[in-house]
């Protein structure tokens, strides 16, 4: 893809704004930067996102995948159209016990009525955590 895909004009800090009062806010995830065709949203590895043994819990990594698809594909649209999570899976390939993770949203396809978009989770140093398939279903307002 060439140039922005970004249908609506916003900023980083608009985004979080936006953000506020959600699951997102309440678990410490932050937009951290958006790109031409990418977004990233961070989340903390903390008391709030572990599971009992102590490691990021894989819903954690779910929720951030969902919250950086779903934010990266309602940008994608025009402001006729909104977008909805249809279908999400996950693959968790590494454990992580504290810091920050990073959820990456790409476009894989921007459709018409669907959207599919590739979430790679990593750590700070760029190690793979998760990896995850997000569909979105576009609506009309």
């Amino acid at each position: 893809m060439s140039g922005p895909i970004w249908q609506k004009n916003t900023s980083v800090e608009a985004l979080n704004k936006r953000n506020a009062n959600t699951l997102g806010e309440h678990v410490g995830m932050e937009v951290t930067e958006l790109g031409d065709d990418y977004l990233i949203v961070s989340m903390p590895v903390d008391e709030r996102t572990h599971q009992p043994m102590g490691l990021l819990h894989g819903g954690a990594s779910v929720a951030l995948a969902e919250t950086v698809g779903s934010i990266a594909a309602n940008i994608a649209v025009d402001a006729n159209h909104f977008c909805v999570g249809m279908e999400i899976n996950a693959n968790h390939v590494k454990a992580v016990r504290s810091g920050t993770v990073y959820g990456k949203a790409t476009p894989l396809h921007l459709g018409r009525t669907s959207h599919v978009w590739e979430i790679k989770i990593t750590t700070k140093a760029g190690d793979l955590v998760c990896i995850s398939r997000l569909t979105m279903a576009v609506r009309k307002r």
